[in-house]
C-alpha cells in the first residue's frame, strides 16, 4: 500500500488516496476548531489521541455487528479506511441536555434525556451545519426516508453499546455526533469517534473531558485527551 494524492483536507483530518480504488488513509491532525470555525488553535498530539481512540471504539463497535469504514491503524496518525460517500447529514445523539439544545430550548443544564434524543444537522460549513428535520432531508434530497430511518437506528444502537463502555471506565457520555457514509450500497459509520465528536463527563466530578475544554477555555486540555485515551485503551 503506498499513501497518493491528497483526496480532500477538512478541520481535523486529511484524507489520501491508496493504491486501491476503494481504499483510503485518514491523517489525523492536531488542528482544532470550534463555533463554525470562529475559533482556531491546537491541541498537541490530538490527531495521535483521536486516532487511537476511534480505532478502540471501531473495533469495539465491530464486536456488537456495527459496520464502519474502519479497516485497521496504521500509524499513530493514519488510519486506513473504505472509500465512503458520505452522506451529508451529521446525527447527533444525546443522552444529557447542554451545548446548543440548552440554548435553543432552555433545558437544564445536565438534564437527562430518556429515550435518548436523535437530531439531524446539514453537513454544510457555509450555513453553520444548520438543525434540519427529515421533512428537510426528503426535500433536498439528502436521503431517502429509509435510509433516514437506518441512521437513526444506528445511532441508537451505537448508544447502546457505547453507554455502558464508557460507564465503567468512569464517564457518562453525554452526547455525540456521527457522519455515515454509503460503502457498496450500505450505510456505514465513517468519520471517527473520539472527544472531538463526543461529550463526556467524569462520573465522580463531573469535570468535562471533550472538545468543551478547549472550547470554554477550561485549561488541561492537553492532559485531559491523554486521560480519555488511557481510560478507552487500557
Amino acid at each position: 500500500m503506498t499513501t497518493g494524492e491528497m483526496l480532500y483536507e477538512g478541520k481535523a483530518k486529511k484524507i489520501f488516496l491508496t493504491d486501491k480504488e476503494d481504499e483510503v488513509i485518514q491523517y489525523f491532525k492536531d488542528d482544532a476548531t470550534a463555533f463554525n470555525a470562529e475559533k482556531r488553535g491546537t491541541i498537541l498530539e490530538k490527531g495521535i489521541v483521536n486516532n487511537k481512540i476511534s480505532t478502540r471504539l471501531f473495533q469495539e463497535l465491530a464486536k456488537a455487528g456495527i459496520p464502519s469504514h474502519f479497516i485497521q491503524q496504521v500509524s499513530d496518525r493514519e488510519m486506513l479506511s473504505r472509500r465512503v460517500q458520505i452522506i451529508p447529514v451529521e446525527v447527533v445523539l444525546r443522552n444529557r441536555a447542554t451545548g446548543s439544545i440548552v440554548k435553543r430550548l432552555g433545558l437544564q443544564e445536565g438534564m437527562m434525556i430518556d429515550p435518548p434524543l436523535v437530531e439531524f444537522f446539514y453537513k454544510d460549513d457555509s450555513l453553520g451545519d444548520p438543525l434540519i428535520t427529515e421533512d428537510h432531508i426528503r426535500l433536498m434530497k439528502l436521503a431517502t426516508p429509509s435510509q433516514v430511518i437506518e441512521l437513526r437506528t444506528q445511532a441508537l444502537k451505537i448508544n447502546t453499546v457505547l453507554l455502558p463502555f464508557f460507564q465503567q471506565r468512569g464517564m457518562l457520555l453525554v452526547d455525540f455526533k456521527l457522519e455515515f457514509g454509503l460503502w457498496n450500497g450500505q450505510i456505514i459509520l465513517a468519520d471517527e469517534i473520539s472527544p472531538d465528536t463526543c461529550r463526556f463527563w467524569d462520573i465522580q466530578t463531573g469535570e468535562r473531558m471533550d472538545k468543551d475544554r478547549f472550547r470554554k477555555d477550561l485549561g488541561r486540555i492537553e492532559e485531559t485527551y491523554q486521560e480519555v485515551l488511557r481510560r478507552v485503551c487500557n
